[in-house]
């Protein structure tokens, strides 16, 4: 899991596969339509494709005549569930943390007050 972690990562690192996502997010396409509002070559926005592939966050499958890229859910959802999982032990920290801090702002107890 690590390694595909690793490599989720580092292909979402770049702002173009992030838009390549974000992208197949709202429907399938070809590498060609893919292309289209970049400047720069079908190739290259290939290679995009394949370091998305080869992170299993994207597959290719047949259309008829054309390869449709699609977003692979499953993939995206294992990245959210890692990343929410650390946001929560922060979170749980922060709270303990505000409990203290809220305790030290309470009066002493008097002598007279203890049991």
């Amino acid at each position: 899991m690590t390694d595909r972690l690793d490599q989720a990562f580092a292909a979402l690192s770049d702002a173009t596969r992030r838009d390549l996502v974000a992208r197949l997010a709202i429907g399938d396409a070809t590498v060609g339509e893919l292309a289209a509002p970049y400047d720069m070559t079908v190739q290259a926005v290939s290679k995009h494709v394949k370091v998305l592939e080869d992170a299993g966050l994207v597959t290719k499958r047949p259309d008829a005549q054309r390869r449709l890229v699609h977003l692979e859910a499953d993939a995206l959802r294992a990245l959210t569930g890692w990343v929410e999982h650390y946001a929560q032990l922060a979170d749980q920290r922060y709270q303990r943390l505000d409990a203290v801090l809220a305790a030290l702002d309470q009066p002493p107890a008097e002598q007279g007050d203890l049991p």
